[in-house]
């Protein structure tokens, strides 16, 4: 008996490692130190050292159940940004650049080419964040995963000044609310989807005039990264008061978090467009609009918070980094929480 035969194929893992290093070298950045394959990532503070009182932010998440998609489409070369931009979205709503991120793939069989197309989409969502991917862990669990299946999650760290955190006590009753469109259902809600739609090959692969593609294709379209969007409006010099991530729980949890206590937001649901794979959603699985509004983003990914006098100039800076964006309603006085009209 040796470990291969028990399951563990140590050969298949160093292969593993050796694919996945022309990817990770594309996210590589100043700071990183060392090479790839040690025990630990090293990252300078160099590039920080001159705030006035840095503040390190983190974030940590996975794919979920969206997993089982890829599984059944054969594709797993954009699950790996969806990680990504699970981690690094959270980091940016609270004005953080993200730094690094590691990953962790737990599989029931070490197959290197499913490995390293993973880890494709994990630097791809690392240089769409402009965070270096300065390592991760593949664990081969023979009897724990089926031996073509996996699991995906990872963590990113971040960085801002104390004085430039969106923290949300600055949000007044009159702010401005606008959202920013997401590019589909993103990681969250998959558990719905699953019920609601048949998890076959011929129902994924069944195309949609509304949709425009196929129902696989548009469920599987990887969650958007909202860092550099974030960044411009920055850089144009607004204060973003407050800035909520629309990911599991919907509208109904993820605004209040942003709130401070006495502030209500009030979202117009006639100020955008639902995109087509949410009506379906709701209409094929006779899902109440309240439940539809409470798991999934409906078409809106990011929400900001700014004063009114700051909207245009929002509005403006997110459109010339290439976002949809909707003033989607604004702030009042009342009990923290969400009224959706």
């Amino acid at each position: 008996m040796d470990y291969k035969k028990a399951g563990v194929d140590i050969e298949a893992g160093y292969r593993s490692v050796e694919l996945m290093k022309e990817h990770i070298k594309k996210t590589m950045r100043p700071e990183v130190l060392g090479g790839i394959g040690g025990f630990s990532g090293a990252f300078s503070m160099n590039g920080f050292k001159n705030m006035e009182e840095p503040v390190l932010l983190s974030g940590t998440d996975g794919v979920g159940t969206k997993l089982k998609l890829a599984f059944l489409l054969n594709k797993h070369d954009t699950v790996g940004i969806d990680c990504v931009a699970m981690c690094v979205n959270d980091v940016a709503c609270a004005g953080g650049e993200p730094l690094f991120f590691l990953d962790y793939i737990a599989c029931g069989k070490n197959e290197p080419e499913k490995i390293a197309s993973i880890v494709s989409g994990v630097a791809e969502g690392c240089k769409q964040a402009g965070a270096a991917l300065i390592g991760g862990e593949t664990a081969e669990m023979p009897g724990f995963y089926p031996v073509d299946e996996y699991d995906l999650a990872g963590f990113a760290v971040g960085v801002v000044d104390k004085k430039k955190l969106i923290t949300g006590e600055s949000i007044k009753a009159g702010d401005t609310l606008i959202g920013i469109a997401s590019s589909g259902v993103h990681s969250n809600g998959f558990s719905l989807v699953r019920n609601v739609f048949k998890m076959t090959e011929e129902a994924l692969n069944t195309y949609y005039d509304s949709l425009g593609r196929t129902l696989g294709e548009a469920l599987i379209v990887p969650t958007k990264i909202y860092v550099n969007a974030l960044k411009s409006v920055r850089e144009a010099g607004v204060t973003i008061k407050g800035c909520s991530h629309i990911t599991g729980g919907g509208f109904y949890e993820n605004i209040p978090r942003m709130l401070p206590e006495g502030i209500r937001a009030i979202v117009s649901k006639n100020s955008y467009e639902v995109p087509p794979i949410f009506k379906m959603l709701s209409t094929d699985g006779d899902v109440a609009e309240h439940m539809m509004y409470n798991t999934f983003n409906m078409g809106i990914g990011m929400v900001l918070a700014v004063d009114p006098a700051d909207a245009d100039s929002t509005m403006a800076a997110l459109k010339a980094a290439g976002e949809e964006c909707f003033i989607i309603g604004q702030t009042e006085a009342g009990e923290k929480g969400v009224t959706l009209c």
